[in-house]
């Protein structure tokens, strides 16, 4: 799995994952131009969109229905160091028994986004050189 972000200037960038693209920039309160979502937003909408993808699977292979499902997500910011300290995902679905709430629950909570943040990962940040244009 990989993403390339490039530059576009300003606050500014575009990344790519698959042939997909998206842009990503700071509101104008923070220096930019509100070009695209900031990047705790989309961390935030990656996080949501794990979940909501979990909880709709589990509806489907179940044919359950799957109408007005909706994921809600937000963040608390923390400080020393700066980073998003807690998440609330708010999972909003059609009326279910409660065996399949709890099924939805078990699903949402296996969300890879969400366990990669349950258990933080190894980051390694590595510096290289942009090649000289000929």
């Amino acid at each position: 799995m990989e993403a390339i972000i490039q530059y576009l200037g300003n606050s500014r960038f575009e990344a790519t994952a698959r042939g997909h693209s998206v842009v990503c920039d700071q509101p104008v309160s923070n220096g930019g131009e509100d070009g695209g979502m900031s990047p705790p937003e989309f961390l935030l909408t990656s996080l949501g969109t794990c979940a909501a993808y979990y909880a709709s699977q589990y509806l489907r292979t179940r044919s359950l229905p799957t109408a007005g499902l909706q994921v809600r997500i937000a963040a608390e910011k923390a400080a020393q160091p700066a980073r998003l300290g807690s998440f609330q995902i708010a999972v909003i679905l059609p009326p279910l028994e409660e065996r399949h709430r709890e099924g939805v629950m078990r699903a949402v909570k296996a969300c890879l986004v969400h366990n990669t943040l349950a258990h933080p990962p190894v980051i390694e940040t590595v510096l290289q050189e942009a090649p000289v244009p000929a």
